[in-house]
């Protein structure tokens, strides 16, 4: 059907509905409309995500249920006859309509509501002829849950597909290979599963973005590997990740005896997870994990996205702390962050051998006392926010004993040392001391930092990139990039200058303004799309376009220029739009 037809089919008071392609799932080509007047727009976009994604721009309009959860039945049929259904996953926690965490057994369903909806499943797999593992998937009212309406039958395993094999003790893969090869099904589906399981996605996103995708290079990686812990992994050291495929890069699953030990442990281990060289969502992941609707099992499809609106990006990996202890929190971490930086660049400039010059040594010595060593990092994401500049001072030598001063806070006393990679939980690891033999002034090489600052001792995950020095602690990453020394100029603040940047890696698909345009603040610029999902780039400030850098199909890195608006001076001095 033609959009035209669409819009002529619908009948009575059917807002807000859902438009998503018939031809695949997460999350792509996917637009909640709330009224009548945004369905065209919303159709055409639709169309070309899904004809980018999937082949097929054919698409489906359904009824919206606001703050549903997303509820899916694992079933199991083979050659003979035999279907039969392995509980359910709870997949509510999702953004952009694609699942972030997913648990077994849902937090929700009691054993009649399971044997309902798990009854539903295999009806519907048995009336198609089905064989081999699938998923059927649900939608749950959240003021209803007595009620569930059917959403689509993934014809596949699933991406969490490891919570049911860890909380019913099977290999789903196993099963789907004998069923191909004409065996019998003989999987009896226990009366409960043993326990509990929750499973997170990886992904090369930043949430502080709005979970735009990234990419970049993993220059080092820190896998947890605990009890109860399951890491089904794609990523090496050295390997690129791009904007060319789906952003997922690992899953890390945890077993427990019951939801709070499974919680727990996957907290853990997402605490003991580094992808350092590529922002990830590990942080989020913990903060989204914190939450208490989520501790209490109250879940439905959009509260990840709600958790996300309500974080700044300093704190983007923090508890449910209130508003100032949570800034308090995030300035001290970061402090620690900066502090660890600028003592790893002089730690690096250490000599490895024995000392023939103490004018190599780099503490800073002068005759008439030390003198203070002057760094400025840029903060990247997860510290601070993109453009932050810091200036932190170092006195002494770092192996041996130092003084460290971030910004205009008094000096801290700090030493640090390069040692061996740490083992399963010891990025998490801070305290009056840590074991451990380290080599003061050693060169890092798949190795950690261990930063002793005010009394505490943090170990960081450790890589470098030309100027910049990446970091990670806690299922946090930080990149912060090392600065030349310049005078402070006057002028517009950040976010007035014009320049419009693309906010992710991918590709150009339209430019929608011409040199010597008027356009307004917040009017569209350029479509960039990534990983076959659509991003509309929009003016920062009121002006007129002086220079448009992309052009249509071009190839584009995170922030890299597009296009240069001359910002409107308002008579009273002011940028844009009074």
């Amino acid at each position: 059907m033609s959009d035209e037809e669409l819009i002529i089919s619908l009948n009575g008071p059917v807002y807000p509905l859902l438009v998503k392609p018939s031809a695949g799932g997460g999350g792509k080509g996917m637009r909640v409309v709330g009224s009548p007047e945004e369905l065209p727009a919303a159709l055409a976009a639709a169309r070309r995500e899904a004809r980018a994604a999937f082949g097929d721009d054919t698409l489906l309009i359904e009824r919206y249920i606001t703050r549903p959860r997303h509820i899916e039945i694992q079933v199991l049929a083979d050659t003979h006859g035999t279907v039969t259904h392995l509980g359910e996953r709870e997949c509510s926690l999702q953004r952009r309509h694609q699942k972030i965490i997913e648990e077994a057994p849902s937090p929700l369903l009691d054993e009649e509501r399971r044997e309902a909806m798990g009854g539903a499943a295999v009806e519907a797999a048995r009336s198609v002829g089905y064989t081999g593992a699938g998923t059927v998937e649900f939608i749950v009212p959240g003021d209803s849950p007595a009620e569930f309406y059917f959403m689509e039958m993934n014809t596949r395993l699933q991406v969490e597909h490891p919570v049911t094999e860890l909380v019913y003790g099977l290999d789903l893969v196993e099963w789907q290979l004998r069923v191909a090869a004409g065996e019998r099904l003989t999987v009896t589906r226990p009366a409960q599963p043993a326990g509990h399981a929750v499973e997170a996605r990886v992904y090369a996103e930043d949430p502080a973005r709005g979970f735009l995708p990234t990419g970049g290079t993993v220059l080092a990686l820190r896998e947890p590997a605990s009890e109860g812990v399951r890491v089904d992994s794609g990523l090496a050291e050295g390997m690129t990740v791009t904007s060319a495929y789906d952003p997922m890069l690992a899953k890390v699953a945890a077993w427990g005896p019951d939801r709070a030990t499974a919680l727990r442990r996957l907290d853990a281990a997402l605490a003991d997870t580094a992808v350092l060289g590529v922002t990830t969502n590990v942080a989020f992941l913990r903060t989204l994990l914190a939450d208490p609707d989520v501790q209490a099992g109250r879940l439905d499809t959009t509260l990840a996205e709600r958790v996300a609106d309500r974080l700044t990006p300093p704190a983007t990996g923090a508890s449910s702390a209130s508003p100032a202890s949570t800034t308090r929190a995030a300035d001290a971490q970061l402090d620690e962050v900066l502090a660890a930086a600028a003592l790893a660049r002089l730690l690096a400039r250490e000599p490895a051998a024995g000392v023939v010059d103490p004018w190599d040594i780099p503490d800073g010595w002068r005759v008439g006392g030390q003198a203070w060593t002057k760094f400025r990092f840029a903060a990247g994401p997860g510290a601070g926010g993109s453009g932050t500049v810091a200036e932190v001072r170092v006195r002494g030598l770092a192996s041996a004993g130092a003084e460290v001063a971030v910004g205009g806070h008094d000096p801290v006393a700090a030493r640090a040392e390069f040692v061996a990679a740490a083992p399963s939980g010891g990025l998490t690891a801070a305290g009056p001391g840590l074991p451990g033999a380290a080599r003061p002034g050693s060169r890092p090489g798949g190795a950690d930092l261990l930063v002793t600052y005010g009394g505490r001792v943090l170990r960081f995950a450790f890589a470098t990139d030309g100027a910049t020095i990446w970091l990670g602690r806690g299922g946090h990453a930080w990149a912060l990039t090392e600065e030349e020394a310049a005078p402070v100029r006057g002028g517009r603040a950040a976010g007035g200058d014009g320049i419009v940047r693309s906010p992710m890696p991918g590709t150009v698909l339209a430019v929608q303004v011409a040199p010597g345009d008027t356009v307004s603040a917040g009017q569209a610029v350029a479509v960039v799309e990534a990983m076959k999902m659509e991003h509309t780039v929009t003016a920062p400030v009121a002006g007129t376009v002086a220079e448009v850098a992309a052009r249509a199909g071009q190839q584009v890195a995170m922030d890299a220029r597009l296009a240069v608006i001359e910002p409107k001076i308002n008579d009273d001095g002011s940028v844009g739009t009074p």
